[in-house]
């Protein structure tokens, strides 16, 4: 699904304002969807917070499973708030926060006999993944291609971050493929009258 770019700003300004609420109240703000009828359908979003350029932290979901429009908002939160590997995200660092979103397409199933032929399906700078094997699971996000160039590397760090050794393998490992609709924004106060 390719956003328009009126859309984007809706999706940039709900995580914005999501981020801004919790900051001053300490609790979830959700728009409301009707006012953005197009952005009403389910989706899946992950929400990512840049702080000086360095990850500061990124929550998603994977499936679509409410409105768009709540699922970025709720996921800005629980970025700036939620995330188990960071602390809450504090109002002197709004002044160098970029908000990216990423609005994932329909998870794919691939089918392959061995990682080779995993391996060879690969679209580097394009796929995000979902691994799942027996209770361990894990996402990269197409942006991790970034740093992890080579699709070998790319699957040992997935697997590691599910949990797996990252020469892990096994006939019954599970791998989706999706692709994101991108885009970020810096993070300014919302203004209110």
């Amino acid at each position: 699904m390719r956003l328009s770019e009126s859309q984007r700003g809706v999706l940039l300004e709900a995580a914005r304002r999501a981020i801004q609420y919790g900051l001053e109240h300490g609790a979830p703000m959700l728009p409301e969807v009707q006012d953005h009828p197009s952005l009403a359908g389910g989706g899946a979003s992950f929400v990512t917070l840049r702080y000086r350029q360095r990850l500061r932290c990124c929550i998603g979901s994977l499936e679509a499973t409410r409105p768009l429009l709540l699922d970025v908002a709720a996921n800005a939160y629980a970025a700036a708030f939620k995330d188990p590997r960071f602390p809450p995200l504090q109002v002197q660092e709004t002044t160098h926060l970029r908000v990216g979103v990423s609005v994932l397409s329909a998870p794919q199933r691939l089918r392959f006999r061995d990682q080779r032929e995993l391996l060879a399906q690969l679209r580097p700078g394009l796929d995000g993944l979902i691994l799942d094997e027996h209770g361990h699971r894990g996402t990269f996000l197409p942006a991790v291609w970034d740093q992890l160039t080579e699709a070998e590397e790319f699957l040992a760090q997935l697997k590691l971050k599910a949990g797996l050794s990252g020469d892990y393998w096994s006939d019954t490992v599970k791998i989706w493929r999706y692709t994101t609709d991108s885009f970020e924004a810096d993070q300014t106060p919302s203004q209110r009258g």
